[in-house]
């Protein structure tokens, strides 16, 4: 039976409901005391309950699907407003769309001063809320990023588990307008969802908001502001502005590759960081405006990263070492190492050496012209750590003595400026090579791990005598002991991380023969700033073989800001000996390098991982050197180590090796000569 009445219409979804419904059908909302007339049942019959003729029936002019009517005492204007995202038919005093809360576009909130909403773009906005879930956090910034951005579009740090790689300009314009675009539309607040209100809500009009790229705090004005702000700093970054960015995010997550991708772009490591930039990484417990790439190595404590940032090499020669020269033998080499590599059997078992072999540079140099020996030095010497060990801080060649009538001027090689520059520097000081395949790093881990008991006794007594003498009055419990010891042996596995004197330590036990540093005595900024205190310099001795068991020629090495040189010098004819003015019984063969066990103040050198036995005066532990080393005083009164070496019994691929990289100084010294005999002919 159909029911009779009088329709009445929903104030929220405008749907006709029958007389008799008390809430909506549609919506479940009240019925309201005044209704709208939507049929005639009975024409020409009046109300009896309200004493006047019932109103015609009014269609509403619209594309609606079904008749809409007013009525004619109703006080709401004629026009409906279309809804822009779901086409709904709103009332003309709606603010917001009934059915999906969009905003009407012509009652955008006063003061904001934008445009009507955009409904493919509030469409956009309401997909990009449910997919927000998906979104991958930045490991640099901690920005959230959509799921296709191989990118953080604030840090350009890598999606983490992607091979995506910096590109070229063309790329990373391409990402940037990818990002500008993007976060234009992420800087719009309100994001359109599909929800019916209920009637315990209707007073209330929730606006959901997506978060905005520089965080800002509250209020949507603020935040637009600012995105424009950080929209605009972004379109003026260039590729290298992006690569300083991300080698900044590097250091504080210990990326070294992004800090080696900007210094090796020719980035400026002076470059300090703006407020702007602070901002785009939106990250203010790590960056601070005028931070450089060394504040934040400093400030995280990147051992690694401050020998990269602070180790200049001079551009002003392609390096040219003899290792890179035949890359067969250097092959060759390397299989020899690890041939001559054994471990000792019994409690101490560590791994060691069996061949006793000292890099120097061949006395055939001489022979060269000067402009060729000038060019040959610009290609195998780091030159930058030769001037501040010998000129700035005058840790090597300070005695005139050594350098001119002994012949014992030390040269820094080159070096590569990765973490591994200790293990370079050992190889090329005995071998003239590199540790490529880290045999010389696995041999460390495997040695400090074996040896645990042995290494990890010396290092805590000098640790705990170390702090004392210089005034820190601390103790550790013996669980933090442990897990600095386990840091330390953990270092030596992973290639490219940067060791500590515990490492050198080890490496004279390896060698089993001592090793010296000559080194700088505090950490210094490209402004010649102090930044912290060094503690390599020192004599390291194989103090846990027996003494019969170890060779008393040393090596050196050189330390500057965080990196490794090997010291090697140059052997001479032997009618030429070094050892004159000493009183040394050497034949012809042996080429002697003196090696000063003082500093240029005539300190001595200082003696790493002594037990408490054998700590104690100066003159106690010039026995002891004496003991471990071959020294002598030279005329002069320096106390010095002799580092010898034979040439007719330098190892056959040595030697192979040198005469392969002379041989192309040779050749270009005979191509001009050549030239000149041809102009002579003509």
């Amino acid at each position: 039976m159909t029911e009779l009445g009088v329709k009445w219409s929903c104030e929220y979804c405008t749907y006709e409901n029958w007389p008799s419904a008390i809430k909506c059908t549609m919506c479940r909302a009240q019925k309201p005391s005044a209704t709208i007339i939507t049929a005639d049942p009975f024409p020409g019959r009046t109300d009896p309950t309200a004493g006047h003729p019932w109103d015609p029936v009014l269609i509403c002019p619209d594309s609606s699907a079904r008749p809409r009517v007013r009525s004619a005492q109703s006080v709401e204007p004629s026009g409906k407003w279309s809804c822009q995202v779901c086409t709904f038919l709103n009332w003309p005093r709606s603010v917001r769309c009934t059915q999906c809360r969009s905003l009407r576009a012509t009652e955008a909130p006063s003061g904001t001063g934008r445009p009507a909403s955009d409904p493919c773009e509030e469409y956009n906005d309401r997909n990009r809320l449910n997919m927000r879930v998906q979104c991958w956090t930045c490991s640099g910034c901690s920005y959230e990023n959509w799921p296709k951005s191989p990118r953080c579009v604030v840090c350009d740090q890598p999606r983490p588990n992607d091979a995506y790689q910096p590109g070229e300009p063309d790329e990373i314009n391409e990402l940037s307008a990818v990002i500008n675009e993007t976060e234009r539309r992420r800087a719009r607040g309100v994001c359109s969802g599909a929800r019916r209100p209920s009637p315990s809500s209707s007073a209330r009009e929730p606006e959901l908001q997506i978060e905005l790229a520089a965080g800002a705090q509250s209020g949507r004005d603020e935040r637009e502001v600012d995105f424009k702000k950080l929209k605009q700093i972004k379109n003026r970054m260039r590729k290298t502005d992006w690569l300083f960015l991300n080698a900044c995010a590097g250091v504080v997550e210990g990326d070294l590759t992004a800090v080696e991708a900007y210094k090796s772009s020719g980035g400026d490591i002076a470059r300090q960081l703006t407020g702007d930039e602070v901002r785009l990484l939106n990250r203010p417990s790590a960056f601070d405006s005028g931070f450089t790439l060394v504040h934040l190595a400093i400030r995280f404590q990147r051992q690694d990263m401050l020998a990269v940032l602070l180790t200049e090499v001079s551009q002003r020669a392609v390096k040219c070492i003899p290792a890179m020269v035949c890359p067969e033998l250097t092959e060759q080499i390397r299989r020899e190492i690890s041939a001559s590599l054994h471990q000792r059997k019994g409690d101490f078992n560590c791994y060691f050496l069996t061949d006793l072999v000292t890099f120097t540079l061949p006395a055939d140099i001489e022979d060269l012209p000067p402009a060729v020996q000038e060019k040959l030095f610009d290609e195998v010497l780091d030159r930058d750590v030769q001037k501040e060990l010998e000129e700035d801080s005058a840790v090597i060649n300070w005695s005139l003595e050594s350098g001119s009538r002994l012949d014992s001027r030390l040269y820094a090689l080159w070096n590569r400026t990765a973490g591994d520059c200790l293990l370079d520097s050992v190889l090329q000081a005995t071998w003239g090579i590199y540790d490529k395949d880290s045999v010389l790093r696995k041999t460390l881990h495997d040695s400090l791990h074996d040896c645990s008991h042995w290494f990890y006794t010396r290092w805590k007594e000098w640790e705990s005598w170390y702090s004392q003498s210089f005034g820190l009055h601390f103790s550790l419990r013996e669980e933090q002991w442990q897990e600095d010891w386990t840091f330390i042996i953990n270092l030596a596995s992973q290639p490219g991380a940067s060791l500590e004197q515990t490492h050198i330590f080890v490496l004279a036990h390896i060698l089993r023969r001592p090793i010296i540093v000559y080194g700088v005595k505090y950490y210094k900024s490209f402004r010649g700033e102090t930044l912290g205190f060094t503690r390599f310099q020192g004599v390291y001795l194989p103090l846990l073989w027996e003494q019969s068991f170890c060779w008393k020629s040393p090596i050196a090495l050189g330390y500057t800001r965080g990196h490794f040189s090997a010291l090697v010098g140059m052997e001479t004819d032997g009618c030429d000996n070094r050892g004159a003015g000493a009183n040394l019984n050497t034949d012809d063969d042996v080429s002697v390098t003196f090696l000063p066990l003082v500093d240029s103040e005539r300190k001595l050198l200082q003696i790493h991982f002594l037990s408490a036995q054998e700590m104690g005066s100066e003159e106690q532990q010039e026995r002891l050197l004496r003991d471990w080393l071959d020294c002598c005083v030279t005329e002069g009164g320096t106390l010095a180590a002799l580092q010898k070496s034979i040439r007719r019994r330098r190892h056959p691929l040595v030697t192979h090796m040198l005469e392969k990289w002379l041989d192309g100084y040779r050749q270009a010294l005979a191509c001009p000569s050549d030239g000149e005999d041809d102009d002579d002919d003509d």
